[in-house]
Formats: C-alpha cells, structure tokens, sequence
C-alpha cells in the first residue's frame, strides 16, 4: 500500500520540523516545492518525512546545509568516497573545535583556582584577565585562534588552512 501524500502541516509534524523549515529547505532546493493545484493546497510525497529526518540527523552531526545538499544527491548508493570526504573533514573540524574547547577549559579552571586562592582586596584574577585585550582579544575574522595558556592566544592558521587527507 502506497502512502498517501501529506499537506505541509501533517508533513511538518510527522518530521518533527516546523512548516517555515519545510518551505526554508525549499529554497534552499533541498526538496522540491510540489505544483499547486487552483485553488487547493500544495500535497507532498510521504517520502519527504524521510528526507527532512536525514536533514535534521546530517544537521545534528555538524554537516552545513551545502554539505547536507551535497549528501542528499549521493544518496543514490554511489556517492561513498565523496561521503567519506565529507564525513572525514566534519570529524577533523570536530576534533579542533573539541581541542580549542579542551584549552578554554584549561583556561578558565586555571582561572577559577586563581579567584578562589584570592583573599582580600586584590583584583579578581578572572576579571583582570578579561581586562587585559591583548590577551583574550578575539580572533581577526578569518583566523581560528586557541588559547595556549591563561589568558593567552595563538593562531592556528585560516579557514583557508584546512588540514589535508
């Protein structure tokens, strides 16, 4: 039994998404916008519920939008090494992001201990550390930095930069 097409309300719920997304992917041609019929409402496939749940899981990994683009039209059981590309830089970006965050929690933790070993009327070292802007300025647009030590930041290179595989 073949299922019967959806209105863009009951669509949107049985996603789990909500009825501006639907038609926000739709511009962005990640589905296609069904005809209208005059004057009735536009019906989709049910195979859409399946589509904008393989957005939303691509989307929870970390894949842009682009990306997510990209592995939809692979989707065809053909597209392996091109996933594998793209699933490979993904982890690389996580594994930076999980090692600048692993840094800024050196960071503050290193900081926290400072404040509390901190008595009397001495500046507070968190505050005396976010006071001083060459230390923890934010990176120029274009550069990922990462702090390397208290208060302190290196740069990693440009997004242009990325690492090779």
């Amino acid at each position: 039994m073949e299922a019967q097409p959806l209105r863009i309300g009951t669509l949107a719920r049985a996603a789990g998404v909500g009825i501006e997304t639907i038609r926000y992917y739709q511009r962005r041609r990640l589905l296609s916008t069904p005809p209208k019929p005059y004057g009735s409402q536009r019906v989709y496939p049910a195979e859409y519920v399946d589509r904008l749940r393989f957005i939303k899981r691509a989307q929870a990994l970390g894949f842009s939008l682009e990306e997510v683009a990209v592995l939809v039209q692979l989707n065809d059981g053909t597209g392996h090494v091109r996933a594998r590309q793209l699933a490979t830089r993904r982890l690389a970006e996580i594994e930076a992001r999980i090692a600048d965050l692993t840094a800024i929690k050196r960071v503050l933790e290193m900081l926290i201990r400072e404040c509390e070993h901190a008595h009397g009327r001495v500046p507070c070292p968190i505050i005396r550390t976010l006071q001083r802007p060459s230390e923890l300025a934010p990176p120029r647009p274009g550069a990922r930095k990462r702090p390397v030590a208290a208060g302190a930041w290196a740069s990693t290179g440009t997004q242009e930069d990325e690492p090779q595989h």
